[in-house]
């Protein structure tokens, strides 16, 4: 016997790959629903090659039965619903930004933090981190193992699937509309992204930061260690799919470029693809579809003491959501956490 799994959010960009990857690595299920708000009541999403889901109804579906809940339905929403999931016995796996940072829900990273899962029972919620965060701790993890980790300074290179389905429709729209002298449009971006950068993701805060930004920062203490120095420059790219980091590391030891090399060959979850040559490194376009966080150009930085720097990408709709919601799924089943469904 399976797991009941319900799944939030299931018509946006990160619910479509939680379905498609829950049939891609065969998790253990003997029900799958798919939930959505009330205007796509009726629509059909895909589980696995044969199955075709038809949506329900969240504010009227009854949890009661629901083993484990994957949610992305966003983060107002998910206040009003996660908890009562959790109150009707589910356990529910929160990709939304609002309860990461709630000191009675786990926010995890199965590679980095496992032994974190264990704190669900305190509310019944485990929160999946941000996008950007998640690849940039997976490759900080082994680093940290080997020589402690004082401070990074990361430069973030997001592509527009982090903004959803209507960002990406505006990246090509507005491409399109270069190349056949239309009107630039802006609905979802605050300037245009076609051929362009944008220094903001998010709403901005009282110290100028970003809330992006200071996502990376809190959440990298609560899931690495609260001890880690950590700055952000969070910018959109117009790339559709795949998020690059720059990332700038001082370590409390000496560790060279050989040394971290080998220790993030050894990771979990980890690619190293660092050849010091043309095409010797990963870039978004190449992690696309893919589950590991790529890590390329790993040198030494001579301006600080015991200073490393090296180039991280990853898929953000995979490692940076869907997948590592999953894969959280996977350890509370191997964890024994959860009863088999009767």
């Amino acid at each position: 016997m399976g797991y009941r799994v319900a799944v939030i959010g299931a018509t946006g960009n990160v619910g479509r790959e939680m379905l498609s990857i829950l049939a891609e690595r065969e998790f253990p299920v003997d029900q799958v629903v798919a939930l959505a708000s009330e205007r796509s009541i009726g629509r059909e999403v895909s589980f696995g090659d044969n199955d075709i889901l038809r949506i329900q109804e969240l504010a009227s579906f009854d949890f009661k039965g629901i083993d484990i809940v994957l949610s992305s339905p966003g983060a107002k929403v998910s206040a009003v619903h996660s908890p009562r999931a959790a109150k009707a016995g589910a356990v529910v796996i929160d990709n939304t930004s609002h309860f990461r940072m709630d000191p009675d829900v786990p926010l995890v990273v199965p590679e980095v933090n496992p032994q974190a899962i264990a704190q669900f029972t305190r509310k019944g919620i485990i929160a999946n981190p941000n996008c950007s965060t998640i690849q940039m701790v997976v490759a900080l993890k082994p680093l940290h193992d080997l020589a402690k980790i004082r401070r990074v300074v990361v430069s973030t290179y997001q592509s527009v699937s982090g903004g959803g389905k209507e960002a990406m429709d505006e990246l090509f729209n507005q491409t399109r509309a270069v190349y056949v002298n239309d009107p630039i449009v802006k609905e979802k971006f605050t300037k245009q992204i076609a051929f362009n950068v944008i220094p903001h993701i998010d709403s901005f805060m009282d110290d100028g930061s970003t809330k992006e930004e200071w996502k990376m920062v809190v959440e990298t203490k609560k899931i690495l260690d609260p001890s880690i120095k950590v700055i952000a420059h969070c910018v959109r790219v117009p790339v559709f799919i795949g998020h690059a980091e720059m990332v700038n590391i001082e370590f409390e030891r000496p560790i060279s470029a050989g040394e971290a090399r080998a220790a993030l060959k050894r990771a979990p979850g980890v690619a190293v693809v660092d050849h010091r040559q043309d095409e010797g490194y990963v870039t978004p376009v190449e992690v696309a579809g893919e589950d590991s966080v790529y890590v390329s150009r790993i040198r030494e930085d001579s301006t600080i003491e015991n200073g490393l720097s090296m180039w991280v990408a990853a898929d953000n709709l995979r490692k940076g959501a869907a997948l590592n919601t999953v894969q959280i799924a996977e350890a509370l089943v191997k964890g024994g956490y959860l009863k088999k469904a009767a």
